[in-house]
């Protein structure tokens, strides 16, 4: 997301590196757009406490406090030593009067962060490690350009760890799973790619888990 920030400097607060920037269920009155490091979003499911995101600079969070008045939906940590620009209602307002090229994009990636938050969530709502692995692909592959539907065959360049990220487990975890995934001939592991054979095999078989929770 490329965008002229600099006449927003006066908005910019540093956390160092564990501070929680803020916790689940505290009210919320701004949002986040990080400059530097990372960002671990953080959330308790059932008795739980699970990552289910790892920011980067120029992504934004924390942005349900504008758009729904709700609380905190999840905990952000600083993974690093952190610089993010807060943008609470009053100055969100004066952003999105004064630079509407801004304001547009920051509303189309809220849109987008909606969606991936949710998508996330439906993954770690799974039971079983299993289950959770095949939705992390289909969630992948639904962000695929179309070209090759007609295949049944999937390409992703992605990692174990990345898979166990997404699945809310260790990489030990997802290693697991995935090669219990290879001696049933579901998928094939590279150094720099994961192959799954049959998408709508992982689709009927996360259907099914689903129903059944």
């Amino acid at each position: 997301m490329a965008m002229d920030l600099a006449a927003f400097s006066r908005f910019a607060r540093t956390f160092q590196k564990g501070e929680m920037i803020f916790a689940e269920y505290e009210p919320g009155d701004a949002f986040y757009l990080i400059q530097t490091g990372r960002v671990q979003i953080v959330k308790v499911i059932g008795d739980i406490e699970k990552t289910i995101d790892i920011l980067q600079p120029s992504e934004v969070f924390g942005e349900m406090a504008i758009l729904e008045d709700s609380p905190r939906s999840a905990t952000a940590i600083a993974l690093d030593n952190v610089k993010v620009l807060e943008f609470n209602r009053a100055n969100f307002e004066v952003l999105m009067m004064g630079n509407p090229q801004i304001a547009l994009k920051l509303l189309k990636l809220f849109t987008k962060r909606i969606y991936d938050q949710k998508r996330r969530f439906m993954i770690l709502t799974l039971d079983d490690p299993q289950s959770r692995v095949a939705d992390v692909f289909l969630m992948l592959d639904e962000t695929q350009p179309p070209a090759d539907r007609d295949s049944e065959r999937r390409e992703f360049k992605t990692t174990m760890d990345d898979i166990a990220h997404w699945a809310g487990m260790t990489s030990d975890q997802a290693r697991d799973v995935l090669n219990h995934f290879v001696t049933q001939r579901r998928v094939e592991i590279f150094q720099d790619k994961i192959i799954v054979k049959n998408i709508n095999d992982f689709q009927r078989f996360v259907n099914s888990r689903r129903k059944k929770s």
